[in-house]
Formats: structure tokens, C-alpha cells, sequence
């Protein structure tokens, strides 16, 4: 996986709180991939250079993974620019900092784009309001309240990115180890 370093001037909200997160395209047409490395670079301010390997779910699209470090807010500039685009399918995660919370961005062409607010652990915080207007929603006939859950937890687009997320053949794997 490529590492990209980015400076605070180069991001969206310059806070001087350092973070790092990882984007993950997806699926992306060969076409297309130059474009996504020219907006990821003129958002980060740094040249990128991806390490696209064919996407065994979809055929003709490619794949590709950048580990980032730089100022928060820099995976809402990154969400921002590369939203819209027909048949990109993308995540990008953002760590939390002292002064912030981390953040997690999902984009499919057909739901567009998601994002959750995400603690410490990763885990997904819903606000309060939103909890309330789900259980007004159920309240009211117009959709049941685990289906607006589901809504707020996002798994719309993991369902539909869970495919794409296995990479095949030569993909790089990520190992983890529990601690205990």
C-alpha cells in the first residue's frame, strides 16, 4: 500500500492536529483511474501515483489502497472531489485526533455518498437528532426502525461495497492480530 504524507496547508480545515487514514477505491474504470490520482493529488498537494490491480468483481475496473497522513478534514476534501463520479466506488477512513473525530466516507454511484462520525475504536456515533428522527419515521408507518438503522449505520453501502472489497489474486492483504 502506498503512504502519502500531507502537509497542514494542503488541507481542508488546517487545525495543526495531525491524523492519517487510508483510502480504498474500490472499483474504478482504467479510464478513470488517472483522474482519481489527479483529484487525490490536488487535494492532498502532493503528486499520486496508485498501484491499480484489476477488480476481479467487476470486469474492466481496477482497484487501488493509499495510506495517508496529514491535517483533519483532509477525508471530507478527498470524499468531496471524487463524489459524482459514475462507476467509482470508493471508502476513505480518518482517524480521530485530540481536537476531532474521526471520520469514514463510503461512496457507491447508486446510493452516493455515506459518512459516519467514528470514535476511538472505530466504532460508528450516531447523533442523537438523527436516532430521533429514525424512531419518528418507524413512529409514523413510513419504514420500520432497523431499517433506519441500518440507514444510519451505513449498511446500504457496505452492502453493496462488501463485494468489491475482496480484491482477488495478487491483491495486498492486510493481516491482523488480536492482542490480548
Amino acid at each position: 500500500m502506498k503512504e502519502v504524507t500531507v502537509t497542514a496547508r494542503t488541507a481542508a480545515r488546517p487545525t495543526g492536529s495531525g491524523t492519517r487514514g487510508i483510502l480504498f477505491v474500490h472499483s474504478a474504470p482504467s479510464a478513470l483511474c488517472p483522474h482519481v490520482e489527479w483529484a487525490v493529488g490536488g487535494v492532498l498537494g502532493t503528486p499520486v501515483s496508485l498501484d491499480w490491480i484489476p477488480q476481479p468483481a467487476q470486469q474492466g475496473t481496477y482497484r487501488a489502497e493509499l495510506s495517508w497522513a496529514g491535517a483533519a478534514g483532509s477525508a471530507a476534501a478527498v470524499a468531496s472531489s471524487l463524489r459524482g463520479w459514475n462507476h467509482l466506488r470508493f471508502e476513505i477512513t480518518e482517524e480521530p485526533t485530540s481536537s476531532s473525530e474521526g471520520s469514514r466516507y463510503s461512496y457507491t454511484p447508486e446510493l452516493g455518498v455515506y459518512h459516519a462520525v467514528t470514535g476511538l475504536h472505530g466504532d460508528i456515533m450516531i447523533p442523537e437528532d438523527r436516532l430521533k428522527a429514525a424512531v419518528v419515521k418507524a413512529a409514523l408507518g413510513d419504514t420500520t426502525l432497523l431499517v433506519e438503522i441500518d440507514k444510519l449505520l451505513g449498511k446500504p453501502w457496505d452492502d453493496e461495497l462488501e463485494t468489491f472489497r475482496h480484491a482477488g489474486d495478487g491483491a495486498p492483504v492486510r493481516w491482523l492480530h488480536q492482542v490480548v
